[in-house]
């Protein structure tokens, strides 16, 4: 969750210093940076969905089965 946070607060400058300078440099890094962050949503919910289908729920306390 702070991971997004940050990635936010980092288009939120790109996005501003875009504005202020008139460049699209800025614009076009903040679409990179939220192509990567949902990537790793993405990962999250593939883990989160493997876990399900092999345990049938998804209970926090046993989730360190999944340490290899």
């Amino acid at each position: 969750m702070s991971i997004e946070l940050v990635f936010l607060s980092i288009n939120f400058n790109f996005l501003i210093a875009s504005v202020f300078l008139d460049d699209l440099i800025g614009q076009l890094m903040t679409l990179f940076v939220l192509t990567v962050a949902a990537a790793e949503s993405s990962i999250g919910l593939a883990i989160f969905l493997t876990y399900y289908r092999k345990k049938g729920s998804i209970a926090i306390e046993f989730v360190n089965i999944l340490k290899g």
